[in-house]
């Protein structure tokens, strides 16, 4: 029993000792209750974080590692960051950081990231996207999608929303986050909260980049610390909502060139290559491949493209060598060789509906994504009719000529719509079925389908077709 007691007393050493009066559900709970004098020996007044890490110490919200030093320059693994989310959730809901997590305590063979996982997931932070990933280095986008569901907003409110709204939209600045980056809206929510500032002067987040120990504390410590909130030193001027400059290929986040995709997903890959890159040609090459695998690829080609169908495209054409080069070459029906064109003067059309939005308070930096789709949705249908005679061939396939001439059928109507809401950074796409294409959105994190075309079946939109859920969507549209 005596070679034990040295080991006892240093586990109770290393227990997070927490404040004498809590309340339950309080910001009051988040007190320095102890005081930092050098614990950590990595961690001294000349070190970058040393605020950071000090005050997660005076928080009672870490101990450091096993060695004694805190690893400020150690990556941050996923299970550490759930730990120490699960200690500021902890501490706020009960007064103790280990109180919750201490409830979902297992046996003495399971891991000690368990426990604090499970308590986030009963506290519906988390699912079970990060299960099979809490030894792996944490990225920055899978912190901020940790850290921004960790506390209600009444005791992290958004200080910056505007700001970060008007900032994001006008893609000035945290430019290397879009629609499409794991975790986007959770991502923004940091900045909009004080939390994050970004990494530069354009505030760029960097999400796939891992996280130092030194980083998170800083994150962590301004969740529970209102006067370490960081207020992003951004030159707004009136025009920075303009989305003058962009291109098509912006609002297609970038892909992999992959030369012989094997799976819809890699074929996508490539397609997005093509796409984020301005061009129409996409050149595959298979290994002993049929004529008949050939127009197998040339056809799943063109039903992927097609759900970029703000690209301007719907048709393909096909050049195939007998060393299994595939050249897909897509365009659209009668555009020919003057679709570049059209595409260019479609962008051209949608970026001057943007700005004349902005620009005339139709749209402003507080509105929710929910509320820009539907004004989106109201110009469309103010501004189009249905083309009864276009035929398989005609423009009125494409976003071109809703925005030059006021007609389309679906698939313009879609590309249009898509086009627009993706110059606010909306995420979407097309669904189709055999007869018809139609809009889904991710709107304020909620999955939406949205159908222009038959919005602007009357004198009036009709707003039954906007923002319907997927089951009420199934009861118009089959696919």
């Amino acid at each position: 029993m005596k070679k034990r007691i040295p080991a006892l007393a240093l586990a109770l050493a290393l227990l997070l000792t927490v404040p004498a009066h809590a309340a339950q559900d309080s910001t009051g709970n988040f007190i320095r209750f102890k005081t930092y004098t050098g614990q950590f020996p990595d961690v001294t007044a000349d070190s970058v974080f040393y605020d950071n890490a000090a005050a997660l110490y005076e928080y009672g919200l870490s101990v450091g590692k096993t060695d004694g030093t805190f690893g400020l320059r150690d990556n941050l693994t996923v299970g550490q960051l759930v730990i120490f989310a699960a200690r500021i959730r902890s501490l706020y809901r009960t007064g103790d950081p280990e109180a919750g997590p201490e409830t979902f305590r297992g046996g003495d063979d399971e891991s000690t990231t368990a426990r604090y996982l499970r308590y986030m997931q009963a506290e519906g932070v988390l699912g079970t996207e990060l299960d099979r990933a809490l030894g792996d280095t944490a990225t920055r986008a899978q912190t901020a999608h940790v850290l921004a569901n960790t506390l209600p907003e009444e005791a992290l409110p958004p200080i910056h929303a505007d700001m970060v709204t008007q900032a994001y939209a006008s893609r000035q600045f945290i430019t290397d986050v879009t629609e499409y980056t794991p975790y986007y809206q959770d991502i923004l929510e940091l900045y909009r909260t004080g939390v994050s500032m970004g990494s530069d002067e354009t505030g760029s987040f960097l999400p796939d980049q891992p996280l130092t120990r030194g980083a998170a504390a800083a994150m962590l410590t301004r969740m529970v610390d209102p006067s370490l909130r960081v207020t992003p030193d951004w030159e707004l001027g009136e025009s920075s909502w303009s989305a003058q400059g962009a291109t098509l290929g912006d609002l297609v986040p970038l892909g992999s060139y992959i030369p012989d995709p094997a799976s819809a997903e890699e074929l996508d890959e490539s397609i997005r290559y093509m796409l984020s890159n301005n061009t129409n040609v996409l050149e595959l090459c298979y290994d002993n491949i049929t004529v008949s695998a050939a127009q197998d690829v040339m056809e799943a080609a063109l039903a992927g493209v097609k759900t970029y169908c703000e690209q301007c495209y719907n048709t393909v054409n096909c050049t195939y060598s007998t060393n299994g080069t595939l050249t897909l070459t897509f365009s659209a029906a009668d555009a020919g060789d003057r679709i570049l064109t059209y595409r260019d003067a479609a962008m051209d059309a949608a970026i001057a509906v943007h700005d004349q939005l902005w620009e005339s308070g139709a749209l402003n930096a507080s509105m929710s994504d929910y509320e820009k789709a539907r004004v989106y949705f109201a110009w469309i249908c103010d501004n189009c009719v249905y083309d009864y005679g276009a035929g398989d061939h005609s423009l009125s396939h494409i976003a071109y000529s809703l925005f030059e001439n006021g007609t389309a059928v679906c698939d313009g109507y879609t590309g249009a719509y898509n086009m627009l809401l993706k110059l606010e950074g909306i995420d979407c796409t097309a669904l189709s079925n055999s007869s018809h294409i139609w809009t889904v959105a991710t709107l304020d994190g909620t999955e939406y389908h949205i159908d222009t075309t038959w919005g602007d079946s009357g004198p009036a939109p009709n707003y039954d077709y906007f923002a319907m859920t997927p089951e009420v969507s199934r009861q118009h549209h089959s696919w």
